[in-house]
């Protein structure tokens, strides 16, 4: 009896020992979400393990719009190339180190064969003047963008409460981040500006966003909210301005203290016209640093 007791125990240590971690597998956060999507892929980037997909409207998410998604699928990168539509399921989770990325991705149509692919076309707003809508900066001062004119200005969205790290909290790390560079620069301090604009009047006065991009640039900031400047409109204002920038925003329908939103960053030369849009978040301040100088440059004197 005693040996059969042995034997038992140590059947049973075996099994636990082989049995996986029910507790551990498919372990998720509470505040993930899943959505349809599906599209048609206009650019890919192996390296990054990303795809520009331009999607139709995502039922209670956003609408349609062309962006960039992470996929965390490796056998994907054979098949994905411009021109095919795909379907799969955009996942959100804020608490993941990518806070949105592709999953379950399928091919539903491939591209006609011997036709070219499908080129990333030049936004259209490329060219065009920036609309002279009125907004009111940090310091509660009334301004429009003819007030930016003989400078270079780039231009970006947020919201103060967005919790994505990879949304308004990357902008305005890496608008800071300009900022500091800028206002170290004694010609570029002169010449570049910078400019958030929020998309939740409600919420975001001039006064907290005041203290929302003092907070970014940190106690050793080399700028004082000169370089970089945040602002606020009415609805009717914010919503024109993202309009003609191509943003969209909208309230969540299952969160009303979240907006689901686009990315959007341009850069504007100092007569007023648009010379640059980044779409997505996969910039680097060395590249809108480079836009901001390229577009000084090709200013006449």
């Amino acid at each position: 009896m005693r040996k059969l007791l042995i034997v038992l125990f140590l059947v049973s240590l075996i099994s636990a020992c082989q049995r996986p971690d029910t507790a551990n597998v498919n372990a998720e956060s509470p505040n993930v979400k899943r959505y349809d999507l599906r599209g048609k892929v206009v650019s890919v980037d192996k390296a990054k393990k990303s795809a520009k997909i331009a999607h139709e409207e995502i039922k209670g998410f956003m609408e349609a719009m062309t962006m960039e998604f992470p996929i965390h699928e490796d056998w994907v990168w054979d098949d994905l190339v411009p021109g095919v539509e795909v379907r799969g399921t955009l996942v959100v989770d804020s608490s993941a180190k990518d806070p949105y990325w592709l999953e379950k991705i399928s091919i539903v149509a491939n591209s006609a064969p011997n036709q070219p692919t499908v080129e990333e076309k030049e936004p259209e707003q490329v060219g065009k003047t920036v609309p002279d809508i009125s907004l009111t900066n940090q310091d509660g001062k009334r301004f429009t963008f003819k007030d930016y004119r003989g400078k270079a200005l780039a231009v970006t969205f947020i919201y103060r409460e967005c919790p994505l790290p990879e949304f308004c909290i990357k902008m305005s790390k890496q608008f800071s981040d300009m900022a500091n560079q800028i206002a170290a620069d004694p010609e570029a301090k002169d010449r570049v500006r910078l400019l958030s604009i929020s998309f939740d009047p409600a919420r975001d006065t001039p006064e907290k966003l005041k203290q929302y991009g003092l907070g970014y640039l940190g106690k050793d900031a080399k700028d004082d909210l000169t370089v970089w400047n945040l602002a606020v409109g009415t609805d009717k204002e914010v919503r024109a301005v993202a309009d003609f920038f191509g943003l969209k925003y909208e309230t969540d329908a299952n969160d009303k203290t979240q907006i689901n939103h686009s990315l959007v960053t341009a850069v504007i030369s100092p007569e007023g016209k648009v010379t640059k849009v980044f779409t997505g978040g996969r910039w680097i301040p060395d590249d809108v640093l480079a836009e901001l100088k390229k577009a000084n440059y090709n200013s006449p004197k």
